[in-house]
């Protein structure tokens, strides 16, 4: 049966009656700030309603209402599917509510072991019965700062009208998560290119910069019953303008794992897409972080060992190590030397500015040795002050700042520490939180996109992608829209 426009109204009716009469109510009732916010709440709901009356009718027309009309098969994912008799109604979840669609199901040949097809549901994107704009809601909710199960559960009746329950969620949550993976790279490729682009045309003295960063944070995990804590990682990308300026970062995120691998190629593959895009002059490359082992190693391992994806030429870094790190290294030999107090803070805070002068550390080494010659520390005091000492020594290469300063490259490691706040702990770390692995990194995966500022751009590819896979029919399944007469 084609599409009837003139039978739209009489479906409306009701819903349109509803918001006549709100506003004829408030304008003869007494006026008043009470009456006037529960005029904008029963509006907001009849409007509400109004919009799924409307995404009903309308989606329920997108397949022919005779049977006959549809096609007897079907084909998809090279299997033969052949109409059933009757359509079968289904609740789907809308941004507006839920609304009950009638579609038509196709069986496949007991050999195959397929399920029931239906093409309408497939063309409109379903998952788990919600349509992919109140997927993109949910699994937005879920990425949010501060956000839980149960507000997202909760915002969902109030703001959509529809009642769901944590598995349903978690199930949603885990589909968007695994489908916007495959795109988040190329997104978040595109949108470094476009700051090295904005970069490049900045004012300024000094070269664009494009800074990698990795850092670890605690986070419990269930396991059998117990909480583990392990160390989970964060990743970034950072581009800077001539003057120094940070204008963008993308984002990394991934639950604890042995030698932090999936961490490793990822930022890897992040990067060379971001350098095999870029087609204007290469960027000053840094690397930015504490010296851990797993950041010691993939700097060693990986970046000074990686060649341009497209020239194949070797590519130049500058490993900085983190000056607050350094910084921190000051205090404890400050501890071992004068203990706590107004000597010890005024010894640090002149090493710290002797550290951003050229040889600085090279000075500072040779301070607090003598310094030690004199006080002679011991035991524990003198085991600190040879592993902070040592710490400095073996780094020193990689704690030039006034190089680095002269050059304009970012000498603290600040962005990627807070990525680690913003990306943990203000969604996983909230009171009573505990997570099992894939649940965390579901999170983690859509938290990264977000934060990125790609949310949009990756949806839109999941979207696209998923719209390739198409069943194939005879005809369209869309029935032709009767002109009205003139």
């Amino acid at each position: 049966m084609p599409i009837s426009t003139p039978h739209l109204p009489d479906i409306l009716g009701p819903a349109l009656g509803r918001i006549r009469d709100l506003a004829e109510g408030l304008r003869k009732a007494p006026l008043s700030p009470l009456a006037a916010v529960q005029f904008e709440k029963n509006l907001q709901q009849a409007t509400r309603e109004l919009a799924r009356v409307v995404t009903q009718w309308t989606y329920n027309q997108l397949e022919p209402a005779e049977e006959e009309a549809l096609p007897v098969q079907v084909h998809a994912e090279g299997s033969r599917f052949r109409r059933l008799t009757d359509k079968t109604p289904q609740q789907v979840s809308t941004l507006f509510g839920t609304i009950t669609l009638r579609r038509m199901g196709y069986r496949a040949a007991p050999a195959d072991g397929e399920p029931v097809l239906f093409p309408l549901c497939q063309a409109l994107g379903l998952v788990h019965n919600a349509t992919p704009a109140l997927v993109e809601r949910v699994a937005h909710y879920q990425a949010e700062s501060g956000a839980t199960q149960k507000q997202t559960l909760m915002r969902l009746r109030q703001e959509h009208g529809v009642s769901w329950g944590v598995k349903r969620l978690r199930q949603v949550s885990a589909f968007v998560a695994q489908a916007l993976e495959g795109h988040r790279t190329q997104a978040q490729a595109e949108q470094v290119q476009r700051w090295l682009q904005q970069a490049q045309a900045s004012p300024g003295k000094h070269r664009p910069v494009l800074s990698v960063g990795r850092d670890g944070i605690t986070l419990g995990l269930r396991l059998k019953g117990f909480t583990l804590y392990e160390v989970a990682t964060t990743g970034t990308l950072t581009v800077y303008d001539r003057r120094g300026k940070r204008l963008g970062t993308v984002y990394l995120a991934y639950t604890p794992e042995s030698g932090q691998v999936t961490m490793s190629n990822q930022l890897t593959q992040l990067l060379e897409e971001v350098l095999r895009r870029w087609q204007g002059p290469l960027p000053r490359l840094s690397y930015v972080t504490d010296a851990g082992d797993n950041e010691t190693a993939y700097y060693r391992k990986v970046l000074r060992r990686l060649r341009h994806p497209t020239t194949g030429a070797r590519l130049s870094w500058y490993w900085v190590v983190d000056y607050y790190h350094a910084s921190e290294r000051l205090w404890t030999m400050a501890e071992a030397l004068f203990g706590s107090g107004r000597a010890s803070w005024a010894w640090v805070r002149r090493m710290q500015k002797l550290l951003l002068k050229s040889g600085g550390v090279g000075r500072v080494l040779h301070s607090a040795a003598a310094l030690q010659g004199r006080v002679k520390p011991r035991g524990k005091r003198l085991a600190n002050f040879r592993r902070a000492s040592k710490y400095l020594q073996v780094r020193r290469q990689h704690m030039r700042y006034a190089d680095y300063r002269r050059v304009g490259l970012p000498i603290g490691s600040g962005v990627t520490e807070a990525a680690c706040k913003t990306v943990y702990t203000q969604r996983l770390k909230l009171s009573g939180m505990r997570w099992k692995k894939a649940g965390a990194q579901t999170i983690l995966t859509l938290r990264v996109i977000l934060l990125s500022g790609v949310w949009e751009q990756v949806y839109e590819r999941m979207l696209a992608a998923n719209g390739e896979v198409q069943v194939r029919v005879p005809d369209q399944l869309r029935p032709p829209i009767e002109k009205e007469a003139a």
